[in-house]
């Protein structure tokens, strides 16, 4: 896993003060200046330092994504759902991509995440059981699957298992927490709410201990089962 060191200097400021100039990663050391609005490179940098530099950046860019998620289960857990809110304004990113992230989060275990596979391709079996979820990630990390090659398989429906056995899955949905009993055809239903809907509607699933995805198919199944 990539390690982010931090190297702070300050310039005088009203009061004596001071503000953060640059950061120090540690996969770049001194091959490059790292700020936060940009990089600059030396004159003469070797083509394998350039390319170790964009290594270390990938990965950090996919750490950062179960950071993220960790950090939002963590205020969801402990704070409440109103936190989203918070952490929209700290972090600038939209809701969706922070409910995303935490959807992700949420359902992988720390001990079931594989370092060799990067956050996108966890979040494409996220809507499968567990038991599905490891063998898809298996087979993508032993064949060496992008992150697209994986999304075209899941979409065949089928891989090939150990003894040359095939596992066809039950059933899959796009739609972040929605949980479909293999039980016919599978449809993703997209639903547009205002954000004050939203907000309300994540309270609510909260006080339930759930994801609003989650929640919202649940509210479904019970106005099914009461219209039956």
């Amino acid at each position: 896993m990539t390690t982010v060191s931090r190297r702070t200097t300050t310039t005088a400021g009203a009061g004596g003060g001071g503000a953060p100039r640059d950061a120090v990663l540690s996969f770049v050391g001194g091959q490059a200046t790292v700020g936060t609005s940009g990089m600059t490179f030396p004159q003469g940098l070797s083509e394998r330092s350039w390319e170790r530099i964009g290594s270390g950046l990938r990965e950090l860019t996919n750490s950062s994504a179960w950071w993220l998620g960790d950090w939002l289960v963590y205020g969801e857990t402990t704070y409440g759902a109103r936190r989203y809110r918070e952490a929209v304004e700290r972090t600038g990113l939209d809701y969706q991509t922070l409910r995303n992230y935490a959807w992700v989060a949420r359902r992988f275990e720390h001990h079931r995440r594989r370092d060799s596979l990067s956050f996108a391709h966890h979040a494409e079996v996220t809507s499968l059981p567990p038991a599905e979820q490891d063998h898809w990630l298996r087979e993508a990390d032993r064949l060496k699957w992008s992150r697209n090659e994986l999304r075209r398989a899941l979409r065949a429906g089928a891989a090939p298992a150990a003894g040359g056995d095939t596992h066809r899955r039950a059933s899959r949905t796009g739609a972040p927490g929605a949980t479909v009993e293999p039980h016919g055809e599978v449809a993703t239903l997209t639903i547009e709410l205002s954000a004050g809907q939203l907000d309300h509607y994540s309270q609510a699933a909260a006080a339930h201990g759930l994801p609003v995805e989650q929640w919202v198919t649940r509210m479904l199944d019970a106005v099914d089962r009461r219209t039956a």
